[in-house]
């Protein structure tokens, strides 16, 4: 039976035969890898010139408060069944609300959102839903959290997780999305482990 949680907004939970319980579908009780291949310094430098994209996932915990983080391992899955996928740390404090949930908001953000970037890439001291204060955002089609000055932002119900060493790979069925395609504004990027942008800017441009 699905959680009272996958109906926020009055909106129906998908049928039981669609999906199960995020903490169901996860396959393994314990990571399955074994030995030591690559140092975690060396893994993280190489993968840092692999340039992508920088998103915000959101979710509402189990007192209904907004809570999320950032994450770059973010792709589209499948064109149909429309599916993407998250990694998200399973040390991460948001980590609990989207697993308990079964259902985020992935929010695609834009260039001058660094700030933003780094303020939900930290820790909270207290509770997910500081890292919110000051930060507009609203409910979107299916009432999760959608940051206002989001590029574009996609609402995802889980169909299924894998743990995948000290992380969870989520994949998320799309069922609404907020797209700004005539803002003008482009994404912000993420490359050798600084921002970037597509196009910087020119001296005296």
């Amino acid at each position: 039976m699905l959680s009272a949680q996958y109906t926020r907004g009055g909106l129906p939970a998908p049928p039981s035969d669609v999906r199960q319980e995020p903490a169901e579908l996860e396959k393994y009780d314990r990571n399955c890898y074994n030995g030591h291949v690559l140092g975690s310094d060396d893994f993280r430098r190489v993968m840092s010139h692999f340039a992508t994209g920088v998103t915000i996932i959101t979710a509402w915990d189990g007192e209904q408060r907004p809570t999320g983080l950032t994450a770059s391992s973010f792709t589209s899955v499948s064109l149909n069944p429309p599916l993407i996928l998250v990694c998200v740390s399973q040390k991460a404090h948001s980590y609990p609300a989207i697993k308990a949930a079964g259902r985020f908001a992935v929010n695609i953000l834009c260039t001058g959102q660094e700030g933003v970037s780094r303020r939900f890439a930290t820790a909270p001291s207290a509770s997910g839903d500081e890292k919110f204060v000051g930060l507009a955002y609203h409910p979107g089609a299916v009432g999760l959290p959608i940051l206002d000055e989001a590029l574009a932002a996609l609402e995802c119900a889980v169909v299924d997780a894998h743990p995948a060493g000290d992380h969870t790979i989520f994949v998320g069925q799309v069922e609404a999305v907020d797209v700004r395609e005539d803002s003008g504004r482009e994404p912000l990027l993420y490359f050798r482990g600084k921002y970037s942008r597509l196009h910087p800017h020119q001296p005296g441009g």
